[in-house]
């Protein structure tokens, strides 16, 4: 994961692997869909990227401490615990223990590929601009 978003890029290049990372698990949820006490997992994208990118959740305000540590705690520990998967909540109760719903995942795959495919064209079109603004031309 990135440490620090790009000042050309923005978020776009952190979000890029986040879906990368998510698409991944998600192919794994799908590639176990038979096996047996298999317990499907997801990452939260939006407390994975809030963790990548040092922003707060809220409006943008950030709470000032008298102490290191008071409020928020480390930004290396919280990077951490965003990383993990959760699991994902079971919709149909499975003899097996299986809790893969394959067209819950599908659908979720789906709608993970046109969010990397936006994050990608955005990087693209900024890529393009810097171009046209350093060649001075469109090509």
């Amino acid at each position: 994961m990135i440490d620090k978003p790009d000042p050309l890029l923005g978020v776009h290049a952190q979000a890029l692997g986040l879906w990368q990372r998510r698409a991944e698990v998600i192919s794994s949820n799908l590639a176990n869909a038979d096996t047996p006490g298999f317990l499907a997992r997801d990452l939260d994208f939006r407390k994975a990227m809030t963790a990548a990118s040092g922003t707060s959740d809220g409006a943008g305000l950030s709470m000032t401490a008298t102490e290191a540590g008071h409020i928020g705690g480390n930004p290396a520990f919280a990077a951490a615990d965003a990383d993990k998967l959760a699991y994902r909540v079971e919709t149909q109760p499975t003899m097996d223990g299986n809790t893969v719903d394959t067209q819950v995942e599908q659908a979720q795959f789906a709608a993970n590929a046109i969010h990397y495919q936006a994050s990608l064209s955005f990087i693209t079109a900024q890529i393009h601009a810097m171009r046209m603004a350093i060649t001075g031309s469109s090509s």
